[in-house]
């Protein structure tokens, strides 16, 4: 599990500190650069690097421009490049007495320098940046230059060094009253406290974080806060599970996870989509550690991997992965445990080659620093490749062995990157394929250029509808309905992939799925009946907590019918797989006949799944039970489910049909 980075302050570099710390990660580097305040969405990377080149304007104005440029728009693409030009900004600044521009230039290459691994270089760095802070009695940037050399002893695991750094940090910022900074030194006392097996110093330091960004109404550090304290209390479980307490590990838990559930509302709010896979992460790995809760690993791995996969979120997709696989292993479901481990192996070596990748341009890759260079080093991928190849030719009449040997890597390099593009793209066509098809019907398509239709005796068909979605709709604003519904749906779809149902599509705020089909199987009703459980539950549980959020929510009613169908693909563009008969029009009457909260089912499918029973729950049937031992009481199996009668209820277009709600046995 991850700490969560705070970046309200400054750029988040977000992958960068999962690759330096793999146990936790904090907001040190968000501390580096607190003097900037500058985050990439709000820059115009071009405009600005245009001042810094207009030799007519004042030299400060360039300057800061050009601070502006670097750390919002040029950094994450090229490290070396922007060090370079740093140092020209240094050389300027130097020449010029410009004494902030030269300590934001130190700050600069300290953090490149951390990025980088080359840890003295950067304590240097921002001793310097700190020697000018103090002349100047400039107390923020003091703060920033501490805290950065706390951050490089801290990613050198000594604790120990970067302790007294991070309290001095603090002092420097509670002596001006800057809350930010007060709170980012907060944090990483905390981490300190953290990493030490000192967990109640850790929540002490975190509630006091939580307590700054409530008070600021910063809903970004909110989230952070939450998410720590989240997982400073997961680890306190742990601890009291080792010691034999388990029911005071339990109530822990249960906080825990209420604190990362409210930090994901926190990053939702602020669009922040990174943050919410690792807390959704975070989840997940609280109920693997508990034991025995393998299906809520599964459903919090499952909110959080697509969004991941999306925005390439590479270690949160690493992690998803392992925790499905573990998960699915422990379940005894060998080939989805050995799909998801198989997929943890390709994540992992795509983080591994990002690094090399990184290490060979900083090894092998110059540039000029003229204005059109940097527009298309920035614009042009592809031109990186044959600056760089101009530049090995250059190396190769100087020594045609190092030289020679270089040109054959680059080579190596875009023969291997090219390759592995054109697999990834295969790969993802295939994925775009099996989004809109089941596998089977894929399969046809591709094999025939066609899929015939085909009836199918018997399938449950589902249908969700959300209740007062239109008088919701007035509350949210178009963004925020969008995006609660995406999270809805998205939830069902990853319950329907856990039962083996086929999601068949939405209309509006309805979801329609079914079971049995393509292939058809004798335990759909089953599988219906049981993701259909779980929507609802999903739908009270995030009712439940939007309404202590003082949020809208939605309620749902669910009808379930089961028939024949005929399944096939629709049209000739933009396929889709549908289904179509008496029985989906019945299943559309099951929901709008139910009421809300209750899964609603018809005469059929209560016919097939009445009498199933769940073997995990053992109930005693002796009437001596209050003298009889466990070895010598009878047991037997339970019913799974639990059936409301109804009895003959009106159904639009059918007349009065026999109607159940059917519940879980507890």
């Amino acid at each position: 599990m991850k700490k969560a980075i705070e970046s309200s302050d400054g750029p988040r570099y977000v992958h960068l500190v999962m690759r330096l710390m793999q146990a936790r990660s904090c907001l040190l580097l968000a501390g580096l650069v607190l003097c900037t305040g500058i985050h990439a969405s709000l820059v115009n990377a071009d405009s600005l690097f245009a001042v810094w080149q207009d030799a007519s304007k004042h030299d400060t104005v360039r300057l800061e421009a050009l601070n502006r440029f670097l750390w919002a728009g040029f950094m994450h693409q090229d490290p070396d490049s922007t060090l370079r030009l740093n140092d020209v900004r240094l050389a300027l600044a130097r020449s010029k007495g410009y004494l902030v521009a030269e300590a934001e230039a130190y700050n600069m290459r300290g953090y490149i320098h951390s990025t980088k691994g080359d840890h003295d270089k950067a304590i240097a760095d921002y001793t310097d940046c700190l020697r000018i802070y103090e002349r100047l009695g400039k107390k923020s940037g003091v703060g920033v230059a501490l805290s950065g050399i706390g951050s490089i002893y801290y990613l050198q695991g000594d604790h120990v060094s970067a302790m007294p750094y991070f309290e001095q940090s603090l002092a420097a910022q509670e002596a001006i009253g800057n809350e930010g900074g007060i709170a980012i030194s907060l944090n990483n006392i905390g981490n300190v406290h953290a990493d030490s097996g000192e967990p109640e110093k850790a929540l002490g330091c975190y509630e006091r974080v939580l307590k700054i960004r409530r008070a600021g109404k910063d809903v970004r550090g909110i989230a952070t806060a939450l998410n720590n304290i989240g997982l400073i209390r997961a680890d306190m479980a742990v601890v009291s599970d080792r010691d034999g307490n388990s029911a005071l590990a339990a109530i822990q838990r249960e906080k825990a996870i209420n604190d990362l559930n409210e930090s994901i509302v926190s990053y939702r709010q602020v669009g922040d989509q990174q943050g919410e896979c690792g807390a959704l992460l975070n989840i997940a790995s609280i109920y693997a550690d508990e034991g025995g809760k393998e299906h809520q690993t599964i459903e919090y791995s499952l909110l959080a991997l697509p969004v991941a996969q999306k925005h390439g979120f590479l270690t949160e997709v690493r992690e998803a992965h392992w925790s499905l696989y573990k998960a699915y292993r422990n379940l005894g479901r060998s080939a989805l445990a050995l799909e998801m481990y198989e997929r943890y192996i390709v994540a992992r070596d795509s983080i591994r080659s990002e690094d090399n990748k990184q290490e060979i341009l900083r090894q092998h890759m110059q540039y000029g620093f003229d204005k059109q260079q940097l527009s298309d080093s920035l614009r042009h991928e592809g031109e990186r490749a044959i600056s760089a190849k101009e530049i090995q030719k250059q190396k190769l009449v100087r020594n045609s062995f190092m030289g020679g040997f270089a040109l054959v890597a680059l080579f190596a390099g875009v023969f291997f990157a090219q390759r592995n593009r054109i697999n990834k793209e295969k790969m993802r066509s295939e994925e775009l394929l099996l989004n809109i098809l089941p596998a089977e019907v894929a399969e046809e398509l591709k094999a025939k250029g066609e899929a015939e239709a085909k009836l199918i005796n018997e399938v449950t068909v589902l249908f969700t509808d959300f209740k007062g979605f239109t008088a919701m709709s007035e509350q949210l604003s178009p963004k925020e309905l969008v995006a609660d519904i995406h999270e809805c749906f998205s939830a069902f779809d990853h319950i329907m992939e856990k039962h083996g149902i086929e999601k068949i599509k939405t209309i509006g705020d309805a979801y329609m799925a079914a079971g049995g089909l393509p292939t058809p199987n004798s335990t759909h009703a089953l599988d219906v009946v049981k993701a259909a459980l779980d929507i609802r539950d999903f739908i009270a549980e995030g009712k439940s907590r939007k309404i202590s959020a003082g949020l809208p929510y939605f309620e749902i009613r669910i009808g379930i019918h089961t028939g024949p169908v005929v399944a096939g693909i629709v049209g000739v563009k933009k396929f889709a797989y549908d289904i179509w008969g008496d029985t989906v029009n019945t299943a559309s009457r099951m929901e709008s006949s139910g009421e809300v909260g209750q899964v609603n089912i018809s005469e059929s499918t209560y016919e097939l799944v009445k009498d199933v029973e769940d073997s995990s729950k053992l109930s005693v049937v002796s009437p001596q039970i209050a003298s009889l031992t466990t070895d010598n009481a009878e047991l037997t199996t339970r019913k799974a489910f639990t059936f409301t009668p109804r009895g003959k209820v009106q159904a639009k277009g059918k007349g009065e049909m026999e109607m159940y709600f059917v519940s879980a046995v507890q």
